[in-house]
């Protein structure tokens, strides 16, 4: 019988646990990687044959489909036959974390693996990173640069050896290698890891070449250096800790937060920041309530903290402002630090650490990358489809056989190299998924956004229309596709910046709609965005347009410039915005008033929103216009504007006082149009989403009106699972 297995079958220790299954049961036949799914041919028994691999599947592998036929042939043993070309239909695998028998390598001394910075085995390691095609095997990875030596073939060939047939492996003696360079790229003779680690901790600030891109690292108390040498303004880094028990001595973890932080995929997780640990924390995340925490994925970290006396460094993406992630030597040594450990074995794809909360007791991604792609999504359609994302936390999309692929996180596409990336991310996906007719590329209406630049690509490599979706309904489809959802849904789209269907900038509507159309039902008061774009990182324009409205003195802008700002309102684009409008109330509480950082003023908002108590009385009218409600926001600033804040209690207070009201009326007008509807589910969507304390109170009234809540979980909030709606729209409307 001839059993094809669909799934994560793929560099992940699928065929050599097969081959044991066979032998154990005494079967005759072969088990081969056939383009990305595996077929086995068993003699007799195959439904007990696929019983007992069920039992004995590797940690990472996974069975969605299978196929079983007749076959012919004869066969006098089992074995492992060498891969072929085939239809591309199985799931790719994904990076992960050192696992725990290799950690015993590691540290076992005797063992040939002892501190090996590379030690990994079938079920552990990097894989998505340094594949350049499937089937997965070792001469379409990087480690096609590195024969194995005897002793590894010897292990390799051994059914045995857990690291029979682990195309990735090696050891000492074959594998790659690290070296240490100074500022000036010359290799120094001390010895890497140890020369390293004794650097950071003098408060030098040195990159490290992980698996699938590099990383920035400096002792936290070295942290404002970097922030100086890195032209970062107030953006948090993230942290890397020795282990679990060190993370909590930083900050608070909930249960929840311990499963991801020791999870295969060892993502960043946002953790509530201990009072203790504030000083050496402060500059870290500045302004902040969290801080990013993540535990070593790989012996290479671990070797580094053997070395290191800190027993927590900051680790952040090395990237140059507006560009991808270095991936490659000498263009790391241009970024001017002070010690380079690098190794010599190629990155094929840059993956950047992936980014979680805790949301209302939900995972939530801000950043879906290494350890969770290319794993697919259910899509709502089963075309050929492309989407290329916004133009923040871009992503891309590509779907196969109703099945959906976000690319690793991809960044800010506007500039050149970034958008770049986007396209080689995209290609690379299609490639390895065998997508090569494709019907459409999906983008985002903003006429200025340069991923269309992309798409404009893309449609013609594959001579295929493209199709534009509007940017808050691609985040209603989004969150439709994370909850497999088909029927209409109210959703709050509330995030900063979004292209309206009237040519105004959108951001707090309330829509109501499936995958193929939608319909605003309501939004917030338009406030005009003086000088446009820089009103969006200067929050103080945001508050002298509310101020000017109002008919009060712009107290944010002296003399001439306020002038100025008056004859600008007229000609200025408005925005119903809620993430303008969290702006104005941090600008106005004196929490922010200038945006370094996408979302900076909302983000540092949500501390004081979680300490405060509601206590003071803001009333939210409606107005409608055009068919069209709003809620009245300017009442509310004027009440703000005109409150005198005397302690951080009553900021707190104030900042939460003024924030519920306006998301409680929200959604309780959001209910009614669901009964007025007769529809169950509201959800919420868009970067504000984020905020735990709104994304509880939208919950606790939608819950009290007796409907469905539902916010992300599988796709990102914000813009990084714009292009996962967009593909679904497209796919929609072509039928």
């Amino acid at each position: 019988m001839r059993i094809t297995i669909y799934g994560v079958v793929q560099g992940v220790g699928f065929r050599p646990t097969v081959y044991r299954v066979a032998k154990t049961m005494g079967l005759r036949g072969y088990v081969l990687n056939n383009g990305s799914n595996a077929e086995v041919v068993v003699d007799r028994d195959p439904e007990l044959f696929l019983k007992n691999l069920r039992r004995s599947l590797p940690a990472l592998a996974r069975i969605d489909l299978v196929q079983v036929e007749e076959s012919e042939g004869r066969y006098d043993d089992f074995s492992i036959v060498e891969s072929r070309e085939g239809k591309r239909v199985s799931l790719i695998p994904t990076d992960t974390a050192i696992c725990d028998r290799c950690a015993v390598d590691f540290a076992e001394k005797g063992n040939r693996r002892n501190m090996f910075p590379f030690t990994n085995c079938t079920e552990c390691g990097a894989r998505f990173t340094m594949i350049t095609d499937v089937p997965f095997d070792r001469t379409r990875t990087t480690m096609s640069d590195f024969p194995m030596c005897p002793l590894c073939e010897s292990e390799y060939s051994s059914p045995s050896d857990r690291r029979f047939h682990a195309q990735t492996m090696s050891c000492p003696e074959c594998g790659p290698r690290y070296t240490l360079y100074d500022r000036d790229a010359g290799a120094l003779s001390d010895e890497p890891f140890g020369g390293f680690a004794s650097r950071i901790d003098s408060g030098e600030v040195g990159m490290m070449k992980g698996w699938g891109g590099m990383h920035i690292a400096c002792t936290l108390a070295s942290s404002t250096r970097l922030r100086r040498l890195y032209r970062r303004g107030d953006k948090p880094y993230a942290i890397m800790t020795r282990d679990i028990g060190v993370a909590e001595k930083y900050a608070l973890a909930t249960d929840m937060d311990r499963k991801l932080l020791m999870s295969p995929q060892r993502p960043i997780v946002l953790l509530r920041k201990r009072e203790e640990a504030g000083e050496a924390l402060s500059h870290v995340s500045p302004g902040l309530g969290n801080v990013g925490m993540m535990l070593p994925y790989s012996a290479a970290h671990l070797l580094l903290f053997s070395h290191l006396k800190a027993d927590a460094i900051v680790m952040t993406s090395a990237n140059p402002p507006g560009e991808p992630m270095v991936i490659e030597n000498p263009k790391a040594f241009d970024m001017g630090l002070d010690c380079y450990l690098m190794h010599n074995r190629k990155i094929i794809h840059r993956c950047d650490d992936s980014v979680m909360k805790h949301i209302s007791g939900r995972p939530a991604f801000l950043r879906k990358s290494r350890g969770f792609v290319p794993l697919p999504l259910k899509a709502n359609h089963r075309r050929a489809i492309i989407g290329v994302g916004a133009q923040w936390d871009v992503t891309g999309s590509v779907t196969r056989n109703g099945e959906m692929f976000l690319t690793q996180y991809i960044g800010e596409s506007q500039q050149h190299p970034t958008l770049q990336y986007l396209g080689d991310a995209i290609r690379h996906l299609s490639r390895l998924l065998g997508t090569t007719e494709v019907e459409a590329v999906a983008l985002d209406k903003h006429p200025k956004y340069s991923t269309r630049i992309m798409a404009r690509k893309l449609a013609e490599e594959n001579g295929c229309d493209m199709i534009e979706t509007q940017h808050y309904h691609a985040h209603l489809a989004s969150l439709m596709i994370d909850h497999g959802l088909q029927d209409r849904m109210v959703c709050l789209t509330w995030d900063g910046t979004g292209y309206g269907d009237d040519g105004t900038s959108w951001g707090g509507e309330t829509l109501l709609g499936g995958y193929s159309t939608y319909t605003r039902l309501c939004t917030l008061e338009g406030i005009p965005l003086l000088g446009g774009d820089k009103a969006v990182v200067d929050p103080r324009r945001v508050v002298t347009a509310i101020q000017l409205k109002l008919g009060s003195p712009p107290t944010f802008a002296d003399g001439d410039q306020a002038e100025v700002f008056s004859k600008m309102m007229r000609s200025s684009v408005t925005a119903s915005s809620m993430g303008r409008v969290l702006d104005a109330v941090a600008c106005i509480l004196g929490i922010c008033c200038k945006r370094t950082y996408e979302g900076e003023p909302a983000i540092k908002l949500e501390r004081w929103l979680e300490a405060g108590k509601p206590t003071h009385e803001y009333e939210v009218e409606f107005g409608r216009k055009d068919g069209l409600d709003y809620a009245k926001t300017l009442p509310m600033f004027e009440q703000l504007l005109g409150t005198k804040v005397e302690s951080d209690a009553q900021r707190a207070d104030e900042a939460s006082s003024f924030v519920k009201a306006l998301t409680t009326a929200l959604s309780d007008r959001a209910c009614d149009f669901a009964e007025d509807h007769d529809i169950r589910t509201v959800g919420l969507s868009g970067g504000v989403s984020y905020s735990n304390p709104m994304a509880s109170w939208v919950e606790e009234i939608v819950v009290r009106r007796g409907l469905e809540f539902v916010t992300h979980e599988r796709v990102p909030n914000g813009d990084g699972g714009i292009s996962v709606g967009q593909n679904a729209i497209a796919g929609s409307l072509l039928g």
